[in-house]
C-alpha cells in the first residue's frame, strides 16, 4: 500500500498563532505515527509557490492521513492554523516503482 503524504504551504501572518497551532497539532501527528519530511522554506525552481514555509507530512496511508486530518484531537488545531496563516493542504498518494520486468 503505497504512503500518504499531506502537504501544507502557508503565507504565514502571526507567529505566535502559528506556535500555538504548532503546540497543538504536533502531538496529534506524532499520535498519528506520521513522520515529520520537511518543515522549510521552498528553493522555487519553476512557477511560483504559495507561502514563504511549506511542511511535509508521511503516514503509513492516504486513509491514515485523512483519519489524522479529520481526527478530534487536530480538528481542534486546525483553526489556530487558519487563523495565524493563509494556506494550502492536500493529500497526495505516494508512488511505487514497479519490479523491474512486471
Amino acid at each position: 500500500m503505497p504512503k500518504g503524504y499531506v502537504v501544507l504551504t502557508e503565507a504565514i501572518r502571526d507567529q505566535d498563532g502559528m506556535a500555538a497551532y504548532s503546540a497543538l497539532s504536533g502531538p496529534s501527528i506524532a499520535r498519528a505515527g506520521a513522520a515529520v519530511l520537511a518543515v522549510a522554506e521552498p528553493q522555487v525552481l519553476e512557477g511560483e509557490w504559495h507561502g514563504q514555509r511549506t511542511v511535509v507530512l508521511e503516514f503509513e496511508s492516504v486513509e491514515a492521513a485523512r483519519r489524522w486530518y479529520e481526527s478530534e484531537e487536530y480538528q481542534k488545531a486546525l483553526p489556530l492554523r487558519q487563523a495565524a496563516a493563509d494556506c494550502n493542504a492536500v493529500i497526495l498518494e505516494g508512488f511505487e516503482m514497479p519490479l523491474p520486468g512486471r
